[in-house]
Parts: C-alpha cells; structure tokens; sequence
C-alpha cells in the first residue's frame, strides 16, 4: 500500500529546465521535494507528495480535507 500526503510549496529552486525541486509543509514539518512532475505547480500550491516526489496539484480546500482526516486517525 502506497501513501501520498498533501503539501504547500513553500519555495521553488530551478536548478535547470528539468529539474525542480523545493520546499514543502507537512502540517508544519518541512522537507525538499522534487516538483519536476508539476511543472504548472507554484509557491502557495499545494501538492500530493509520493516518495519525496510531487505527484499533482490540488485545491487547498481538498488539502485540508485529507489532512483532517489524516489528524483524525
């Protein structure tokens, strides 16, 4: 079983036309992510995060629902 976890984009570093990667709020735990897979994905976004990889934009109002759910667990 996978888990992806919803993240807001905190900063974006462009090292090259490929590759991207920045930093990312887990609920208030930061990490670096590879943002090459959203390249429409900007600072305030919010991402679905697999394996320290972005994987697709959503809403915040999605974000907040699956972190709620998650909290509640």
């Amino acid at each position: 079983m996978c888990l992806a976890i919803p993240g807001k984009i905190l900063s974006i570093e462009e090292s090259n036309e490929l590759f991207r990667s920045g930093k990312v709020s887990f609920s208030g735990i930061v990490k670096e992510v590879h943002l090459s897979c959203v390249p429409d994905a900007s600072v305030g976004d919010y991402v679905i995060v697999h394996a320290g990889f972005a994987i697709s934009r959503l809403d915040e109002e999605e974000a907040r629902v699956i972190l709620d759910y998650l909290e509640a667990e």
